[in-house]
């Protein structure tokens, strides 16, 4: 059984399930993209476990290069504005992108940065997400092709998500108590 941390209300999702929903997108990436060679393009800081784990069990030619945006800051909430925090080391003009991220809710960021990579001539851009957050009432100004799992409006962590940058090094996805961020 998992240890859960004292600040966890529970576990929505386990190591274990957490490794069959890696497996599963990186074989249907390896399925749309066979006979390609891709860029992943890791979303700071919160992907990058997701994309760690995700880059081996894509089977394909495949680079990997991160970007650091941020709209939150050390809030709960979004700001809506867009800040460069790092930008990728390599070009990516004429090239398969895939944007891998950790969770997906209002998607605005993500439109943002998924834009910017077009305008810099990617052949093509894609969104690998490890979750899209189940939010009533919201149209995305942007759809991931590739979809871990669904989590509830709730603040989730762990798994690389986080909360004022802490809790990413939990090997499950959880709820966070909310007397944690009141």
């Amino acid at each position: 059984m998992e240890h859960t941390h004292p600040d966890i209300a529970s576990i929505l999702i386990d190591e274990q399930q957490i490794q069959k929903i890696v497996e599963r997108v990186g074989a249907e990436i390896t399925r749309d993209y066979e006979g390609e060679s891709i860029a992943v393009v890791c979303i700071l800081t919160g992907a990058f476990v997701f994309a760690s784990d995700l880059i081996r069990r894509i089977d394909l030619d495949c680079t990997i290069d991160f970007m650091s945006v941020s709209s939150y800051g050390s809030g709960t909430t979004s700001s809506g504005v867009v800040k460069v925090l790092h930008d990728l080391q390599h070009d990516i003009a004429g090239k398969h992108v895939i944007i891998v991220e950790d969770i997906l809710d209002t998607g605005c960021t993500l439109a943002c940065v998924a834009e910017m990579l077009k305008d810099r001539g990617a052949a093509s851009v894609d969104i690998a997400t490890f979750a899209i957050k189940d939010l009533p009432d919201v149209e995305r100004p942007i759809t991931a092709r590739y979809i871990g799992t669904h989590v509830p409006n709730e603040f989730v962590v762990g798994y690389g998500l986080d909360y004022a940058e802490r809790y990413r090094d939990l090997p499950y996805v959880g709820i966070l108590k909310p007397e944690v961020y009141a």
